[in-house]
């Protein structure tokens, strides 16, 4: 279940980004994300498994942006134990 990790002080082209990036992982097969900065390269190891970065952003896109990516999912569940007396 996302935790909406992509929501807040991230845009719509940010989560897209990330998205298509964990795509591109996932059909490499690859769990190691890699960039480079101006003067230094790094290797980080992805702290999410794949499928969950991309249920965040699916998360993320539906909350930043409904209108193109629809409502945000709400699951509603109850629990009563035992038996409601008169």
């Amino acid at each position: 279940m996302a935790r909406g990790l992509f929501i807040t002080g991230f845009t719509v082209s940010e989560v897209l980004a990330i998205q298509r990036r964990a795509k591109d992982l996932l059909m490499e097969g690859k769990t190691i994300m890699n960039w480079n900065d101006a003067e230094t390269s790094v290797a980080k190891q992805f702290t999410l498994p794949i499928d969950q970065v991309l249920d965040e952003c699916a998360h993320a896109l539906r909350v930043l942006d409904p209108a193109t990516y629809g409502r945000p999912r709400i699951a509603v569940a109850s629990f009563i134990s035992g038996y409601l007396a008169k």
